[in-house]
């Protein structure tokens, strides 16, 4: 028990904290840049090594953030990504909104988004532990009113399902793939709120720490709103605090 802690203690934890609250071009989301900057102050009392926070960035400036922090991921134990904001899925793959995104058809995805595949890049080379929380499954103005530029390709109201393809990684989802997730009434959305509450857990799986977001989040709620986690991990015990 005790080399396990002093492992766990051991670790290089960094995290890239995002957060879109002020779009350009469609309504003023209430919660973002809120529910990130209390999360970046949740995983500096947690002692992560590095903390980025970075809010209400244009497309430029978080392909930037996500190139830059790649580099700190590199040698890292524990790599996390989160992300509140705006999100949409095309044809199956899923993007985050920068705040200068205009999103007329579903062609201007790749010029005015970023792939989450992107994000997943940026932490695959950490050695123990990839995560990626997306608070990202509002219902999605840019949906609504972008045209397609073929036909069948297809637009979600929520992200698409997605199996990540590197072991020890995680992705957690505020909604189930498809379904939408609240910005919630107070000054933080449900899915922030329930994280704020779980993640400095001292010593808890991660596993049952998104377990017991996903119930209070589930209640919270009256059941609308289910958050969902894809990946798995293996037998040993992966915990973000020591």
């Amino acid at each position: 028990m005790l080399a396990a802690a002093t492992t766990a203690q051991a670790d290089k934890r960094v995290a890239l904290v995002l957060g879109v609250s002020n779009y350009q071009s469609v309504a003023r989301l209430a919660n973002p840049d809120n529910d990130a900057a209390a999360i970046s102050d949740v995983f500096k009392r947690m002692g992560f090594d590095i903390v980025e926070l970075r809010r209400d960035l244009g497309v430029i400036e978080m392909r930037r953030a996500v190139r830059d922090f790649a580099a700190v991921a590199a040698d890292s134990d524990m790599a996390v990504v989160y992300y509140a904001g705006h999100g949409i899925e095309v044809n199956g793959a899923n993007f985050l909104i920068p705040a200068d995104a205009r999103l007329q058809s579903d062609f201007d995805v790749e010029d005015e988004a970023v792939p989450l595949d992107r994000i997943l890049q940026a932490i695959n080379p950490a050695k123990r532990l990839r995560l990626v929380i997306l608070d990202a499954c509002r219902d999605n103005p840019f949906a609504e009113r972008m045209t397609r530029s073929v036909a069948t390709r297809s637009m979600g109201r929520g992200l698409a399902k997605i199996e990540p393809a590197t072991a020890d990684t995680l992705i957690a989802f505020a909604a189930k793939a498809g379904a939408v997730a609240g910005d919630g009434d107070g000054a933080h959305s449900p899915f922030a709120t329930a994280l704020l509450n779980h993640l400095a857990t001292p010593g808890l799986d991660l596993r049952l720490t998104l377990g017991r977001v996903r119930d209070e989040v589930l209640k919270s709620t009256g059941r609308r709103q289910e958050p969902f986690v894809y990946g798995s991990l293996g037998g040993d015990t992966v915990a973000l605090v020591p």
